[in-house]
């Protein structure tokens, strides 16, 4: 428990450390949030515009005010904490959305990629333990080459070649789903594909080195000389520790698929924050870029620290001083 309670506490200070780099560098980066306007601002214009988001101000001033540490005179002549900040849960507003803040729109395309995630990842799941179970039993088989041929396959084939195939295939040719947006069920089917078969592919891998590995033990010798049937042995012995690997990347795999693929949001024209990060980075959104990076920051460390708990659920052995 202790092990955890630090590994909590460290957190904060590791998300600040991530989010004060990506407020700096995506400022240093060359250009600004309104040189790609349609038609050039004025400069009476561009003055204005600086004001109102603040960008008039030194680095500091805006960083001190990003956190919501920014303190300043009102008009009563009294200091005052100049109003948002992060230390208030305020990401400020869009530079590109206008009159939106960060917050309204992560929550606007949060719900859609956190779906699409997590039926990517259950897609990824089901495809990857089976066949790399099915492969490393079958170890040396036809049906070994097949399956491990077919993981490398759908590693090897991105997904912005893999979702317009999927299109093609079985929305326009064969016209068995829907081939963009978002709402109905049978809309998640090819953008849940074409996520999932890439992350799929490296968990029937894992499962196959970690399953591997494991038959070749010696308490799986010990099990089968003890008079244990075939299928306890691969269950009930082997199955816990091979997947070991495979829990230890889903952790990760987990935060890349809840925080979207910018892809397949793209090709399915599926309006989920991967969207959002593209146009935001594209166009020089700092507010929106930095909230992103906070948020994906956030699912990566949260998710490998429930990873580590459940290695110590499912393998006795494993022990955190």
């Amino acid at each position: 428990m202790r092990y955890f309670l630090r590994r909590l506490a460290f957190l904060v200070p590791l998300v600040w450390v991530i989010v004060t780099l990506a407020f700096f560098l995506v400022r240093v980066a060359p250009g600004g949030p309104f040189d790609r306007e349609r038609k050039p601002a004025s400069p009476a214009v561009e003055r204005a515009l600086a004001e109102k988001y603040h960008l008039d101000e030194s680095l500091g001033s805006q960083y001190l005010r990003f956190l919501g540490l920014k303190w300043e005179t009102g008009s009563d002549g009294r200091w005052h904490r100049a109003p948002g900040g992060l230390l208030v849960g305020d990401l400020g507003l869009s530079l590109k959305y206008r009159n939106h803040t960060v917050a309204d729109i992560i929550r606007q395309g949060l719900p859609v990629s956190l779906t699409l995630g997590i039926l990517a990842f259950g897609f990824a799941m089901g495809f990857g333990i089976p066949i790399g179970f099915y492969t490393a039993v079958q170890r040396g088989s036809w049906g070994d080459w097949i399956g491990s041929l077919l993981a490398l396959v759908v590693i090897c084939v991105p997904s912005f070649v893999l979702g317009p195939v999927l299109i093609l295939v079985f929305g326009l040719q064969l016209g068995w789903f829907p081939v963009g947006l978002w709402g109905a069920p049978l809309q998640a089917v090819l953008p849940m594909a074409a996520l999932g078969l890439f992350f799929g592919g490296r968990v029937a891998r894992l499962m196959r080195e970690g399953m591997t590995q494991s038959l070749q033990s010696e308490y799986i010798r010990t099990a089968r000389a003890k008079g244990a049937s075939e299928l306890r042995v691969l269950l009930r012995h082997a199955f816990p520790t091979a997947v070991m690997p495979v829990i230890s990347y889903s952790g990760p795999m987990l935060a890349d698929l809840l925080t979207g693929s910018f892809v397949v949001e793209n090709i399915f024209q599926i309006p989920g924050i991967g969207v959002f990060m593209v146009n935001s980075s594209l166009s020089r959104d700092y507010t929106m870029v930095v909230g992103l990076v906070l948020l994906y920051a956030i699912l990566l460390l949260v998710l490998n620290l429930l990873v580590d708990l459940a290695y110590g659920l499912l393998d006795p052995r494993v022990r955190y001083e």
